[in-house]
């Protein structure tokens, strides 16, 4: 991911009719509608923008998905789902994640926000105007692979295998236990936005970073790399 300037040259343009309640700045319950323009590739999370020092001289490569991990992009029934509530942290036990959640939007210019490399690469970031984690519809959760320091905290997402779970404890004290179906790698030119970010008939989640090979021409990524997970069950306060 890089910075929360123009990424790759690109910009996503959302538009929110008038009233809707997925306009910037107020809630936005059910799947992610916003039309994505000029989403070349996955310039929505963030390109890939990092310190070339990175690649070149530390030479840390992070995973990539294995040919067996691709999966399914969904589960073969719609499963469980959970009431709206704001996410607040991830747990990702396979590769040793555990993350605060900052909840991101666009920017003025219509670019979307994402998390600084400066103050927050090791916090991935939930995407405010995507559904909550559990709602039926896409939730969209977002980090840097690396940083100008090193591994950022999805570095490790291309490792992960169908099988595996992601716990999202929410504002209101559920925790959403979800199961990884596929793991992806797509070339930014060829990302396909529509089937990432559109509608779901069923509680999705899709966890998103930079991937593949790093163009020091440009300073960016290739390529990114998107976990599918579906909602499996969930831990209440009292059970936990």
């Amino acid at each position: 991911m890089g910075s929360t300037r123009r990424i790759a040259g690109l910009r996503v343009v959302m538009s929110w009719p008038e009233e809707s309640e997925f306009a910037p700045g107020r809630a936005a319950p059910g799947a992610f509608r916003a039309r994505l323009a000029g989403l070349a590739g996955g310039a929505l999370v963030a390109g890939g923008a990092i310190a070339i020092a990175v690649a070149a001289l530390v030479q840390q490569h992070a995973p990539q998905p294995a040919s067996n991990a691709a999966g399914a992009t969904g589960p073969a029934a719609k499963g469980p789902s959970l009431h709206r509530s704001p996410p607040v942290s991830v747990d990702i036990p396979a590769i040793g994640v555990h993350s605060q959640l900052l909840r991101l939007g666009v920017n003025a210019d219509g670019t979307v926000q994402v998390p600084s490399l400066t103050t927050s690469a090791g916090e991935a970031a939930w995407l405010k105007y995507s559904a909550t984690p559990g709602q039926i519809g896409a939730s969209v959760i977002e980090g840097h692979v690396d940083s100008y320091h090193g591994p950022a905290v999805f570095y490790r997402l291309g490792a992960l295998h169908p099988g595996d779970t992601i716990d999202v404890t929410l504002a209101d004290g559920v925790t959403g236990v979800f199961r990884v179906t596929g793991v992806r790698e797509y070339l930014k030119d060829k990302f396909p936005a529509e089937a990432i970010y559109g509608d779901a008939n069923f509680a999705a989640l899709r966890l998103i970073t930079c991937g593949g090979s790093f163009d020091y021409a440009t300073g960016h990524y290739l390529s990114s790399t998107v976990v599918f997970a579906s909602l499996t069950s969930s831990r209440h306060p009292s059970s936990q």
